[in-house]
């Protein structure tokens, strides 16, 4: 069986669980600025990059990945959140963007597989893309609504050259996530296409939309299904939403994105909205909690966190979610589905 067929087969039978947020765990760590440089020889400040740590302090981030796994996590994701040429161009460390990848994934790869031989369960690798601090459909110049930091063309080549390290790493799946840009993930999406074209294997791929403020839309105006139906021409393996709010101000959209998505969702939400500090007081029981109802609703086949989220919310979720099927993957009518910031519907 690939992959994806061994990931089908467990979510037609079980809601599976995602794990959690990264930087949260790395930052319990206290790591000093030659923590993350190590040895690398780097002109800039490295305090903060934590994708960089996937080279220069592994043992961290498998840590973080096998605690999630013992707390119940069905996929882990890499540590590669910021691994493109754009994000890392903030710390002078493009060069190192293909080494970063390839170690993250083997890394993860390798938790998963300790792991499975623990319990002889399966379990799967998400290659982490973020959506860069580049935006293709908004310009960052009031004064000139036109310009853009990037174009389309060097967006998707940077998505491209991270995809293909993700999946020389031994990634299964490419999850675009956090995405704020449609236009931003349609590049990304087809970098992650392309890369699978030319690896000869399959990796499928899984999309994850973030509302901006309570519109219920990202920074591009889209809503959650005019996201949707701009991107469904890739075939995601699963589409869905993370980050924004806490679990109960992401239901109302999750639901309508449940109604229309006839593939599978994965959602994973901060643990609620961060206090004065930016710290989130959210306790793993309360977002379990939460998220119960969207499986109580049928809403989703695979949940997991974001922001301030840790391994005990993951346990949590996990407990509370046992035993629970998942949602049933609607069959929807055939009709021409189009959006600009709106879905618009197109019937005989």
């Amino acid at each position: 069986m690939t992959a994806e067929q061994r990931f089908r087969a467990i979510a037609a039978e079980k809601i599976m669980i995602f794990d959690g947020g990264y930087g949260t765990s790395i930052q319990k760590h206290g790591l000093t600025e030659a923590d993350y440089r190590g040895s690398l020889d780097l002109a800039k400040d490295q305090k903060g990059n934590n994708d960089l740590l996937c080279l220069t302090r592994p043992d961290i981030v498998e840590g973080i990945h096998t605690a999630y796994l013992d707390a119940g996590a069905d996929m882990i994701e890499t540590n590669t959140f910021s691994s493109t040429r754009i994000a890392m161009a903030d710390y002078g460390c493009e060069h190192l963007v293909r080494d970063i990848n390839i170690a993250a994934a083997r890394i993860a790869r390798r938790a998963c597989e300790a792991a499975t031989a623990k319990d002889g369960r399966p379990r799967f690798v998400a290659g982490s893309i973020g959506p860069t601090n580049k935006t293709l459909s908004i310009s960052p110049d009031v004064n000139d609504p036109a310009f853009r930091e990037v174009d389309y063309d060097t967006l998707k080549a940077d998505y491209r050259e991270q995809c293909d390290a993700l999946i020389e790493g031994g990634v299964d799946f490419l999850l675009v996530e956090t995405c704020f840009d449609t236009l931003n993930a349609k590049a990304a999406g087809m970098a992650a296409r392309e890369a699978e074209a030319a690896a000869g294997r399959p990796v499928p791929l899984m999309l994850s939309f973030t509302i901006t403020d309570m519109s219920g839309r990202n920074l591009s105006g889209h809503t959650i299904n005019a996201f949707w139906y701009s991107l469904r021409h890739l075939k995601p393996l699963t589409i869905g939403v993370n980050c924004a709010f806490g679990a109960d101000l992401l239901r109302p959209y999750l639901s309508e994105l449940a109604k229309n998505a006839d593939t599978l969702i994965l959602a994973y939400p901060n643990a609620g909205l961060p206090n004065e500090l930016g710290q989130y007081d959210e306790l793993p029981e309360t977002t379990a909690s939460l998220i119960r109802q969207w499986v109580d609703e049928g809403l989703v086949n695979m949940v997991g966190g974001c922001c301030g989220t840790t391994p005990a919310h993951i346990g949590a979720v996990a407990k509370a979610l046992a035993g629970h099927r998942p949602r049933v993957v609607p069959e929807l009518p055939v009709v021409t589905r189009l959006a600009g910031l709106e879905p618009m519907h197109i019937a005989a």
